[in-house]
């Protein structure tokens, strides 16, 4: 199939690899762009909580101490903070809920500080409460990219809800029809659903693993 990569940089060009791994053709046409922020950094906290490779990324650009622990979404979030020179990583394996769950379980001794996207599809300082606190930072935003969808795709992948909001508003009314949508979970999904895709598919698990697992076959053609 060819496949519309919709992610971000540098995550859109690993999908693009995975994809032609599995014998798919990736068009690699982002519809956000991450852009640092610069929010001043509280003077100490226990832990930190990252929900995103991008915010390990933003952070670790900032901050050259890498001694605290840090709790991670998922394995490749994980995996990213364990690059960027943190040896105490521990990963919930899951989305922001079970974060939250590691986190409560695991009662930091102290603030968590959460390097975070400027726009956030789960408070992690809410589902975390009181065990916390867990101090929200900013680090980066990611604003839409300009232009049309690229032509010709069989399938978009979609990695978030704000992506998804964005790819909707590119599309002209009769695009979706005949091709199949890709989402990492039922909130990535929603913006795209009754706009005319043939269907709409949603990983089991939210992580890139699951969403490309999703593609299975191409659909008929119409």
């Amino acid at each position: 199939m060819r496949v519309w990569v919709t992610r971000a940089e540098p995550g859109a060009a690993r999908t693009a690899a995975a994809l032609t791994a599995l014998g798919h053709q990736p068009i690699v046409a982002p519809v956000l762009e991450v852009r640092d922020l610069t929010p001043a950094v509280p003077d100490a906290w226990a832990a930190l909580a990252f929900t995103s490779a991008n915010a390990v990324a933003a952070f670790a650009r900032r901050q050259s101490p890498r001694t605290v622990p840090c709790f991670a979404v998922g394995d490749a979030t994980a995996d990213a903070a364990r690059a960027a020179g943190y040896p105490d990583v521990r990963s919930a394996a899951g989305d922001g809920r079970d974060l939250a769950a590691l986190i409560v379980a695991t009662r930091p001794a102290g603030p968590i500080l959460w390097p975070c996207a400027a726009e956030t599809a789960f408070d992690l300082a809410t589902a975390v409460g009181e065990t916390g606190p867990v101090l929200p930072l900013p680090v980066y935003e990611t604003v839409p990219t300009v232009g049309a969808p690229p032509p010709g795709f069989d399938a978009v992948l979609v990695h978030s809800p704000r992506a998804a909001r964005v790819i909707a508003g590119k599309l002209t009314p009769d695009a979706p029809a005949g091709r199949l949508v890709c989402a990492i979970s039922p909130a990535a999904a929603r913006p795209l659903e009754g706009l005319g895709f043939a269907e709409v598919r949603i990983a089991d698990r939210p992580d890139e693993a699951a969403l490309l697992a999703r593609l299975g076959k191409a659909l008929p053609p119409v």
